[in-house]
């Protein structure tokens, strides 16, 4: 992140409230549009989006999921999942097959380029994750892993 211009009335990232002293919400949408950002250069090095590699992760670890569900899992709009979907088709990354009991269902599968690809995106971001957990003891990860998940949670509304 760049310093502001000195006379600026905007902290840096990490001073005021975009520091430890920062409403939580706030630090956590800062830390997310950052951490997007790595990832979008990252995987568009590799000519991927952040939202198609996350449908291809999915696809992967979901094989037979239904396009809601996926919409669901990659927190995307069903319509915005489709145009995914179709590019990922044309670029040959993955592939619709029939449902094995429900002909009509089809369901989504990467495609052995598209595993290849996978890879290699995963590869290229390992070491973001790496630094994101940098400093932090195991124990401590585990309290960061359990605090966003339970953030994420809503108990008044399934999501």
């Amino acid at each position: 992140m760049r310093k502001p211009p000195s006379g600026s009335a905007i902290p840096a990232v990490g001073e005021g409230k975009r520091g430890e002293a920062g409403y939580l919400g706030y630090l956590l949408r800062q830390a997310a549009n950052a951490h997007r950002l790595r990832m979008d250069r990252a995987l568009g090095e590799a000519g991927l989006t952040l939202p198609q590699f996350l449908v291809l992760t999915m696809v992967r670890a979901y094989p037979g999921a239904s396009d809601a569900d996926l919409a669901r899992l990659t927190q995307l709009t069903p319509q915005t999942l489709s145009v995914i979907v179709g590019n990922l088709l044309k670029a040959g990354w993955v592939a619709r097959q029939a449902h094995a009991a429900h002909g009509r269902i089809q369901m989504i599968r990467p495609t052995p380029a598209g595993e290849t690809l996978l890879d290699a995106c995963r590869r290229r971001i390992a070491p973001l994750e790496a630094a994101l957990a940098e400093g932090f003891s195991e124990a401590e990860l585990a309290l960061v892993r359990r605090w966003l998940v339970a953030a994420a949670q809503d108990p008044h509304m399934e999501t």
